[in-house]
């Protein structure tokens, strides 16, 4: 149980990384667009198959399950473990890195193989992002194409939260099985922040600047959330899910008290990429709903 929630903590890191730069500087510019690219990050592997570069994308990290087309290619490790044989067994012309990975950029630098690196930041450089794979790719159009649509669809989403109640939301990303021990939550920046912020919610946790956080039960009971909703990317079936809501029967709790505890299965909700107008919707569907889920 330990292991595979450490793997699923492990996995986030790559939706709560610090800093704000989206898709930084190569250490070698080809003299075109690459044809051979290894994703070592999930959102930007969604971004490339939704520009339209997924024919060139020949390998991606062990946590990247979307789009489908995706899993048929060869895995070469995630955020702690990145297999650098693997990676130069594909012959990339160009590897995008996460932010933290120094040793795996030096060892491709070392073999003359271009990079890029990657960190997550707030909800504006999606799109930011999406238009400079767009650039490096040779998908100009598509990728215009996809971040305005995007910008739109947030627009509505955020338009449609404006003027109304905002009730006190904790978003959780992570805690112990069958209990309300090892909280994972969402402090005042990042993605998930913004993207609370935007659907309509207010973050319980919005004067801490961090990304994410441990929170004890004595501080979930002094925060005192109206809503609860608890994102699992890596999906429970309803039996489960069933469970593991009556772990929050807490009558100290608002949000238990009123039966707003809600556990989301979808991977859209803690990844910074293409589907974030669809994470936005369903977040905002849940922070106006007043009746207890079924």
């Amino acid at each position: 149980m330990r292991s595979a929630r450490c793997t699923v903590l492990g996995a986030l890191v790559l939706v709560l990384g610090a800093g704000c730069a989206v898709l930084g500087a190569q250490s070698k510019t080809p003299a075109s667009a690459p044809a051979r690219i290894v994703s070592l990050i999930p959102a930007v592997t969604e971004m490339l198959f939704a520009i339209g570069a997924g024919p060139q994308v020949v390998g991606v990290s062990s946590f990247d399950t979307y789009p489908a087309e995706a899993t048929t290619r060869p895995k070469v490790g995630g955020l702690f473990d990145p297999n650098f044989e693997r990676i130069l067994s594909l012959r990339p012309d160009l590897v995008i890195t996460y932010g933290s990975q120094d040793e795996l950029v030096q060892q491709l630098k070392g073999t003359n193989i271009p990079s890029s690196t990657y960190r997550h930041g707030g909800l504006g450089d999606i799109t930011a992002t999406i238009r400079a794979l767009g650039q490096r790719t040779d998908h100009i159009t598509e990728a215009e194409t996809l971040a305005q649509t995007i910008e739109t669809g947030l627009a509505d989403v955020r338009q449609r939260a404006a003027g109304t109640p905002k009730p006190r939301t904790l978003l959780v990303f992570g805690r112990e099985d069958g209990s309300l021990r090892g909280l994972f939550v969402s402090g005042g920046v990042g993605f998930l922040h913004d993207l609370l912020v935007l659907a309509g919610g207010e973050n319980v946790m919005a004067d801490v600047p961090r990304e994410g956080l441990q929170l004890s039960h004595e501080q979930l009971l002094v925060r005192a959330p109206d809503v609860v909703i608890e994102l699992r990317g890596d999906g429970w079936p309803a039996d489960r899910r069933a469970r593991e809501r009556a772990v929050w029967n807490d009558a100290r709790i608002p949000a238990s008290r009123s039966g707003r505890i809600h556990i989301l299965n979808d991977s859209s909700l803690v990844i910074p990429g293409p589907r974030v107008v669809h994470a936005a919707r369903t977040i905002a569907d849940v922070v106006f709903l007043q009746a207890p889920p079924r």
